[in-house]
């Protein structure tokens, strides 16, 4: 729609751009019913995917960090933790190395619940990545770390923007 389609790449970028967009839209959609589902707002959505992606890394977050990440204060990432904590879905570890560190990681339970709700989608989406190849799926894999550093980048640059327009 608001791309030029005159070329094949033109048209090919618009279907790519649109497909991207309605992926994230559905993603969206199913990460909000997974969080309907067991009482938890967008936010503490945002965060259990914050401390999933650490963990999966084996970089468990901190809840300064996960504050940044987030766009909280202090007190609200707080607020937020001791919610997630309470309702089985993360806990609190000290740092063996340093005991004034805190970590966040995924409860037992939290993460049974994750299980059981996006199994069933895991299936589908290894089912989706047989048909293709190696060399296809490095291709895929280049372009989506790609676009999601490009779509992170943008979230920066917008919420450091926000502060000087006077906005939150």
């Amino acid at each position: 729609m608001y791309r030029p389609r005159d070329t094949r790449r033109g048209q090919l970028v618009a279907e790519v751009t649109n497909d991207l967009r309605k992926y994230a839209a559905d993603a969206q959609h199913v990460g909000h019913a997974f969080a309907n589902l067991h009482g938890l707002g967008p936010t503490d959505l945002h965060a259990l995917i914050a401390v999933m992606d650490a963990e999966l890394v084996g970089d468990p977050v901190t809840p300064g960090r996960l504050g940044e990440q987030l766009n909280l204060s202090s007190g609200s990432v707080t607020a937020l933790i001791d919610r997630l904590e309470r309702a089985g879905h993360i806990r609190r570890d000290r740092d063996t190395a340093d005991r004034r560190k805190v970590l966040l990681h995924y409860a037992e339970q939290g993460a049974a619940l994750a299980m059981e709700f996006f199994q069933p989608l895991g299936r589908r989406t290894d089912a989706v990545m047989a048909d293709f190849t190696d060399d296809e799926l490095e291709t895929v894999h280049r372009f989506i770390a790609a676009m999601s550093t490009s779509l992170r980048e943008h979230r920066d640059a917008v919420r450091a923007e926000a502060p000087r327009r006077g906005t939150a």
